[in-house]
């Protein structure tokens, strides 16, 4: 316990953290601070070509293997069976109908890559090594969630939702899927030269280029919370931070059973307690317009997301490396 909250603490004092808390602050208390869209669109593409292309490089010195094709299988499984769960919590502890429900629950069995890059970095900063290939699972954690919530919505809804050639190129060439594993197959090609010759590009501004994307967060789940407050039942709050805890014990689970490393671990447990807030909002939209963006955007941005964040990374760092240990 000790450990944990020695870690908490270290992260919520790091600047990633810090500057999340003064976007977070700062819509909250209705300041004109914002970052353009144009800034903040090329911040997350930086992001993603970043961790997409190192990981890449960290495949081809580590070479494909029966790990990393069970770790891949893991993702995708995860990615299917958690919106199962989601939704039935929500059906449980909320008042959401099923339409809301089951677009909420797409969101938590995808992932969210800024929490992926955030536990990332906070691995390299206790120097707990992670297998490289992780990012390449979070590539195909991405999509599966959003079939599963289309099928649960088909169950119940007269026209249920729509799976056609629109959903599917949404789904399959949204941006950041694309840049992602594009930047991740061309590291992999390249492997560690192509990485020397553009790390003064990708390795040294990472984390500034994050304090500023972290930035903009905050300020956009501010906005977010003012909009929907009063909305928000207890039980739906208390859903956006139980479903990452019950998550992280699946993740746990596969990942010590296929045997990563406490770094990969920890990795595997935050993807699969992440939410979503790029990929699924932007095919909900298309396959269920019906449903209420402001629940679904909310909860993963602006309740999820910072748990994760302040108090689910150092926990589940804290765990990984207590059962599988640190090297």
């Amino acid at each position: 316990m000790a450990d944990i909250i020695d870690l908490a603490a270290t992260n919520l004092l790091s600047p990633v953290i810090l500057f999340f808390v003064l976007g977070l602050a700062a819509a909250l208390a209705r300041s004109d601070l914002s970052v353009p869209e144009a800034v903040a669109k090329g911040l997350s593409l930086y992001l993603l070509f970043a961790i997409g292309f190192k990981g890449g490089a960290s495949v081809a010195a580590h070479g494909v293997d029966a790990r990393l094709l069970a770790s891949l299988g893991a993702g995708v499984i995860l990615s299917f069976v958690l919106p199962f769960i989601a939704f039935g919590l929500l059906r449980v502890m909320t008042n959401l109908n099923r339409l809301d429900s089951a677009a909420v629950a797409a969101h938590y069995g995808s992932i969210s890559i800024v929490t992926f890059v955030a536990a990332s970095s906070v691995l390299e900063g206790r120097m707990i090594d992670a297998e490289g290939y992780m990012v390449a699972v979070a590539a195909a954690m991405e999509a599966p969630a959003i079939l599963s919530a289309l099928w649960l919505v088909a169950r119940s809804a007269p026209d249920g939702g729509r799976m056609d050639a629109t959903l599917l190129r949404e789904i399959l060439l949204n941006g950041s899927i694309v840049l992602l594993v594009g930047s991740f197959a061309i590291g992999a090609i390249t492997g560690q030269d192509g990485l020397d010759k553009i790390s003064s590009f990708i390795v040294a501004p990472f984390t500034g280029v994050l304090c500023l994307f972290l930035l903009d967060m905050g300020l956009v789940a501010g906005r977010g919370l003012r909009e929907v407050r009063g909305q928000l039942s207890l039980g739906t709050v208390a859903f956006a931070m139980v479903m990452p805890l019950v998550g992280s014990l699946l993740g746990l689970g596969f990942g010590v059973l296929i045997g990563l490393s406490a770094g990969g671990v920890a990795l595997m447990m935050v993807l699969s307690a992440s939410a979503s807030y790029i990929a699924v909002p932007a095919a909900m939209r298309v396959a269920l317009p019906e449903a209420n963006p402001s629940i679904y955007l909310t909860l993963s941005l602006g309740v999820t997301f910072p748990f994760n964040l302040t108090i689910g990374i150092p926990l589940y760092v804290a765990v990984a490396s207590a059962i599988v240990g640190v090297t």
